[in-house]
């Protein structure tokens, strides 16, 4: 009977203890992988169709702050292109004549704010699915090409709009400013799907190599290396019959590129216990 007492004496304490110190499971955060397809707009595509969709993929983490907010690092390879030959020639005449094209690798490393629609606590079933927002700022490096001959030539070292000859190459770095928005579901245990469209607005207008004006032909014949000019000169004005003249307009500087990821998303999240505070 002694021992029988004492027994209960220790379960008791034991839940007792464990009643006034529950243990909580606190989301920590994610990290995962993205898939999916990638879209650019700029002086060569002023359509807002989706008719030359590039493969993008990516990794990211997140760090969890509470069921609703959450702070992404996120790091993406995204293929870019489109070509003058590909607008309709009813609506674009002056592009379709001007007959550029480009083909561009974009990395980026971004960082941004996720905030849920509804509380989200993956394994809970009454808490697995929820839409979001996401926005945020990210650095890009990239470089435009095309082919000539045959040949591919990267665009931004020629200065194909005299910027060699003014000093005022730009450069293959910019900033990106994401804004979109998505979804995600708690498949199982840990394991979430999601899908999101975000827009990357930036500050450059170069991801096409387009932005100014045709520079004179003598400043890409005549100045520096004649080697790298003259290629310069045949990839400033690859027009079907020769529309343009020094200091004709050959892209629209007012307005910076921008493109679109639109990718699924799976990750894992990762929790930890804490005491709940008996107060």
């Amino acid at each position: 009977m002694n021992k029988v007492l004492f027994y209960l004496f220790v379960f008791s304490s034991i839940s007792l203890q464990s009643f006034a110190q529950p243990q909580a499971i606190v989301q920590e955060g994610e990290i995962g992988i993205a898939i999916g397809g990638s879209h650019y707009f700029g002086d060569l595509n002023k359509s807002v169709g989706l008719n030359n969709p590039q493969l993008t993929y990516g990794v990211l983490a997140k760090k969890q702050f509470g069921p609703y907010v959450a702070l992404r690092v996120a790091g993406h390879f995204s293929k870019l292109g489109y070509a003058d030959s590909m607008v309709n020639p009813a609506k674009f005449p002056f592009q379709k004549t001007r007959n550029l094209d480009f083909q561009n690798k974009v990395w980026e490393v971004s960082v941004q704010g996720d905030f849920n629609f509804f509380k989200f606590i993956p394994g809970d079933p009454e808490y697995r699915f929820t839409p979001y927002i996401t926005l945020g700022m990210g650095i890009i490096k990239h470089n435009p090409y095309t082919y000539l001959d045959g040949v591919k030539e990267k665009l931004q070292p020629l200065g194909t709009e005299g910027q060699l000859a003014s000093g005022n190459a730009y450069s293959d770095q910019a900033y990106c400013f994401p804004l979109g928005m998505g979804i995600k579901y708690n498949i199982v245990n840990n394991v979430n799907l999601g899908f999101e469209v975000v827009y990357r607005y930036t500050n450059t207008d170069y991801l096409d190599d387009v932005s100014g004006t045709y520079a004179p032909n003598d400043v890409l014949n005549t100045t520096g290396k004649g080697d790298v000019l003259s290629k310069a000169y045949r990839l400033q004005d690859r027009s079907l019959g020769q529309v343009k003249t020094n200091g004709d307009q050959r892209g629209f500087s007012q307005q910076r590129d921008q493109y679109l990821l639109a990718q699924f998303t799976l990750t894992f999240s990762f929790s930890s216990y804490k005491c709940a505070d008996p107060r």
